[in-house]
């Protein structure tokens, strides 16, 4: 594991507060922002079932592998919420399709899938359990759901905490950094605070972030549209730079640290993320700038041996072609528009969890030693 004593300095409010709030849920009631309006419009949508939820995960109206993860799985509760069930095998038989089918929205984030195994899990046992009757197992499973989105913040919390203090164990005399991310990893990809940018905003906290670069992550524009728009809100010092401008950035100023999210992390450290963030994890490499990977400890799947086996999902060819309504590509070329990349173990400094930071190369002894303390509490 690697040190994380990080330097005493003078610590500013919470950002938490601060931050965006992307997901809103209450009593059975699911609205969302609606990513795709970002920095034009803020608005929030209505999600009243499964389908909704399927839809605004698949469309991108919520991104980010945590806040799929929620979504997917809020939009059944907010379908259960008020539905009454005869049996406890007639609500496990519902749930457990509805779960599947939330998979299927957008497959190489491991969030959701985990997530609905372990409601599965609950399920099944609930329903095994004959002191346990079908209100209570619906209440049960309702209350396990609702519980994710105050887990989600405490886990970006801690991840922001160990991120920022691995960083600056590398840092002599309580300076600041300067640090780069790419795509969106903040209260819009989470139920608030963020991965990358929680550690981002943990280093702002202590007084010890100089300046943040953001990449403009094309095609989609997550950085230009979403990072750019959390930091403006949270008034941190930033600065937007072009995917392309990236090896510039590096040669002309003194960056501390890359920290990017991940959707995936396989069992021997490789990780998938937004597409871009394997040639930026490359030019890190040449340049000396260490490389963070900031994800829930969820988002690691040891049954992936390597980035080989992760399914990189493909996006349809307007995204590349269209800005809004304008077409900005020649008519007629073919694409291609992969939505990750796999950035491997070789390039990744650290992997920043909330159980710890670890180097690729001990990711998996770690997990299961953690998995196996886990399992015998």
């Amino acid at each position: 594991m690697i040190g994380t004593d990080g330097h005493p300095a003078k610590r500013r409010k919470s950002t938490l507060a601060m931050s965006l709030k992307a997901i809103k849920y209450s009593n059975g009631k699911l609205e969302i922002l609606d990513q795709l309006l970002l920095p034009a419009q803020s608005k929030y949508i209505d999600v009243k079932g499964v389908e909704d939820g399927w839809k605004a995960i698949n469309k991108m109206q919520v991104r980010g592998a945590p806040a799929i993860a929620i979504v997917g799985c809020l939009s059944l509760a907010v379908e259960v919420f008020d539905e009454k069930f005869d049996t406890k095998q007639t609500f496990k038989q519902e749930v457990e399709g509805k779960l599947n089918y939330l998979v299927s929205a957008r497959p190489t984030a491991v969030n959701m899938k985990l997530a609905a195994e372990d409601l599965i899990s609950l399920a099944n046992a609930l329903a095994q359990d004959e002191s346990v009757s079908v209100d209570t197992m619906k209440a049960k499973f309702l209350k396990s759901i609702e519980d994710m989105l105050e887990k989600d913040i405490a886990d970006n919390m801690a991840i922001g905490k160990n991120g920022a203090e691995v960083i600056l164990s590398h840092i002599p005399n309580g300076g600041a950094v300067r640090v780069l991310t790419h795509c969106n990893t903040g209260s819009l990809a989470t139920a608030g605070y963020g991965t990358a940018l929680g550690v981002i905003r943990k280093l702002h906290e202590m007084n010890r972030l100089e300046h943040v670069y953001c990449t403009e992550t094309r095609p989609y524009n997550q950085g230009a549209r979403l990072t750019a728009y959390e930091l403006v809100h949270d008034k941190l010092p930033a600065t937007l730079i072009l995917d392309n401008m990236v090896a510039s950035l590096f040669k002309s100023r003194r960056v501390a640290a890359v920290v990017v999210g991940a959707d995936r992390v396989a069992a021997n450290g490789d990780t998938a993320n937004k597409i871009g963030t394997y040639q930026i994890g490359v030019v890190a490499k040449y340049h000396d700038v260490p490389f963070y990977v900031a994800a829930p400890f969820t988002s690691i799947d040891l049954k992936i041996p390597s980035g080989d086996m992760i399914v990189i999902e493909e996006r349809p060819d307007r995204e590349m072609t269209h800005v809004g309504e304008h077409r900005i590509a020649a008519p007629g070329i073919a694409c291609w528009n992969p939505a990750f990349d796999v950035t491997t173990a070789d390039l990744i400094t650290g992997i920043i969890t909330e159980k710890g930071v670890f180097k690729p190369s001990e990711l998996k002894e770690k997990v299961e030693q953690i998995n196996s303390t886990n399992q015998s509490i």
